[in-house]
């Protein structure tokens, strides 16, 4: 055996050299596509992204044509640098800079030094571009924006960056990617694809013609038109009436679900994230700490929602059998509770009173019974707390509501365990949470979490998930998840009181001076306490105004909810601001100009500087 043992090594040391060189030579490609890399220039032709139109087919989004200066580093030959530096426009500085950044990137792949120069800048480039070895112009595609308005729902769009180029290989340096709003949302549909051309270059590194006479080449394919859902003219006419004011509007179609308007306010052009000047733009607007434009509050901002939550409160009684619509209720300018006599206060008006009448009036004792008797019915507070919350849940409060757009909020709605861990005796009741039957205590909502609790009461108990497209490349919006109906847990019956009532708010309550002559508009007013914290201290502020509504009362085509930051209360401004937005969409004209005027004419900017102003206050803070 032994002298078979120095040949049988030597087979085995010829057998792996052999398997190793079949691996190199037939499974691994790298070798092979570093050579091609060394003998074949490869340039991109990058594609138009696809356009974006409103409902009504007007055109929002096209492109424009803009040029990148790239480099290919190992193709770089000594260059006059402060000549080049001065036909770009930057320092030398910024120029070192960069090609030290493409080096570490790939010395044989392209590499950006100056993007996006306008048509002016290319042409008188372009005729200079040959003194200069290893760099060229890469023409590609910026945003064009036809209208002023809608920044927070069209999004941007900037170059990728090294987290996204780690993470995504089907993006280069240079590229650029959809972020915020439709454009992050819809990448993948409006980003189109690179289109291909092979040169092949001889051993002094000079192109001699197409590589393999183009067979390999391809054309960039375009990316896909979005028709969105929103009414680019009711948008930009509640972001003229959000003018000096902060807060949001949010508005929806309740047959479909299809957001017709999300208005958040301060807000900005969305052309000034375009090109060269988006980044200090971006910066300027990122910094804003006070007015937050890229804040995008009908979304992101939770609040208190104030009295609309009664309506729910309404129905949840009537569903659990704990009050009929006829059942009176007495009123003493508020609610009396507690061993030690506490009030809940309540506005002047007739006593007692019915669930129609006590939704006009908004009256505090109605609800804050209604509430007792919801929570008293299990046979613990803990067990009344867990119904009631799963009956909002199935309003989508409490979580994501799950739209197309990339930033959302839960909101709050407390449960049995937030409240036994608060009171760890878990010695609580209902009284103890009385706050929220008028929509304050621990509630949190956001302004597209209410619109679309207003979409599920117009439409008797059902809804459908709120989202901003409704047709890509001509071809409607078919998901399930945006087609099927969300059943609530209340009972169709059980939602004509709590219309009676909000409709009642415009004949006889609490909007009747906002009434809309031609349309039947149910809504409700709400006005939540604000709280900041200054010094370390729970520190009251002006009230927030807050006003719900659908319309028509018995064919509804749009349900919002309107948010007024620091607004007075919830018919100041949020409630006449909702009566614009319903007789802009129905009609297309304003009738009740004086109106119109009126929240036109004032601004909330002296409330805003005041020196006490600061951050909306939360339980969680």
């Amino acid at each position: 055996m032994r002298k078979f043992l120095l040949h049988i090594i030597i087979i085995l040391i010829g057998l792996i050299y052999l398997g190793r060189l079949f691996y190199l030579q037939v499974y691994d490609t790298s070798y092979a596509n570093l050579s091609k890399n060394n003998a074949v220039k490869t340039v991109y032709e990058y594609p138009q992204r696809g356009n974006i139109f409103d409902r009504n087919g007007k055109l929002l989004v096209s492109n424009q044509p803009s040029y990148d200066v790239m480099v290919i580093p190992r193709e770089l030959k000594p260059f006059d640098t402060l000549e080049f530096c001065s036909l770009l426009g930057i320092t030398k500085e910024k120029l070192k800079k960069q090609l030290k950044k493409a080096r570490n990137y790939s010395t044989r792949l392209q590499y950006v030094v100056v993007p996006q120069l306008s048509k002016n800048e290319y042409a008188f480039l372009q005729e200079k571009m040959h003194k200069y070895e290893g760099f060229y112009i890469q023409k590609r595609s910026l945003r064009n924006y036809k209208t002023k308005s809608a920044a927070n729902v069209l999004g941007y769009i900037a170059e990728v960056n090294d987290r996204i180029l780690r993470k995504d290989d089907s993006y280069q340096s240079g590229d650029l990617i959809g972020m915020q709003g439709v454009e992050k949302q819809y990448e993948d549909y409006l980003r189109g694809k690179k289109g291909v051309r092979y040169y092949q270059k001889d051993r002094f590194n000079r192109e001699i013609g197409p590589y393999l006479d183009g067979k390999l080449d391809t054309l960039a394919v375009k990316g896909k038109d979005i028709k969105l859902s929103i009414d680019i003219d009711l948008q930009t006419y509640g972001e003229m009436l959000m003018q000096n004011k902060r807060g949001g509007i949010v508005a929806i179609e309740p047959k479909t679900g299809e957001l017709l308007a999300l208005v958040t306010a301060p807000s900005f052009a969305p052309e000034l994230l375009v090109g060269r000047k988006r980044s200090p733009n971006f910066t300027k607007l990122y910094y804003d700490t006070i007015a937050k434009p890229l804040y995008d509050r009908g979304l992101l901002a939770e609040y208190p929602p104030g009295s609309p939550f009664k309506t729910l409160n309404a129905l949840i009684a009537l569903q659990e059998g704990v009050i009929t619509p006829q059942q009176r209720f007495g009123c003493s300018n508020g609610y009396y509770y507690g061993v030690r006599g506490r009030k809940m206060g309540c506005h002047p008006h007739p006593s007692p009173l019915n669930l129609p009448y006590a939704t006009a009036v908004s009256c505090n004792s109605y609800f804050a019974q209604t509430y007792r008797k919801i929570i008293e019915n299990e046979a613990t507070p803990q067990e009344g707390i867990d119904n009631w919350r799963n009956h909002l849940k199935s309003f989508g409060l409490g979580g994501f509501l799950g739209y197309d757009l990339p930033a959302g909020k839960r909101g709050k709605i407390p449960s049995a365990k937030y409240y036994d861990a608060i009171y760890p005796s878990k010695r609580w009741k209902g009284i103890t949470t009385l706050s929220n039957a008028i929509g304050q205590g621990e509630v949190l909502c956001t302004p597209i979490q209410l619109a679309n609790m207003t979409a599920a009461i117009a439409n008797r108990g059902y809804f459908y998930t709120p989202h901003v497209a409704k047709a890509i490349d001509g071809n409607y919006l078919k998901e399930e998840k945006y087609t099927e109906k969300k059943q609530t847990t209340i009972d169709s019956i059980h939602f004509e009181p709590v219309i009676d009532g909000m409709h009642k708010v415009f004949t006889n309550g609490t909007a009747s001076f906002l009434q809309v002559p031609g349309i039947d508009i149910c809504g409700k007013t709400g006005t939540a306490e604000n709280f900041t914290k200054i010094d370390g201290k729970r520190t009251q502020l002006t009230d927030h105004s807050i006003f719900v509504a659908f319309a028509p009362k018995d064919d509804p085509k749009i349900a919002l909810a309107v948010f007024v930051e620091n607004g007075y209360w919830g018919a100041r401004y949020a409630g006449r601001i909702a009566s614009l937005m319903i007789e802009k969409y129905l009609r297309g004209d304003i009738s009740i100009t004086y109106i119109e005027d009126w929240v036109l004419s004032h601004s909330l900017e002296e409330e805003y500087n005041k020196p006490l102003s600061g951050e909306p206050f939360s339980i969680n803070q």
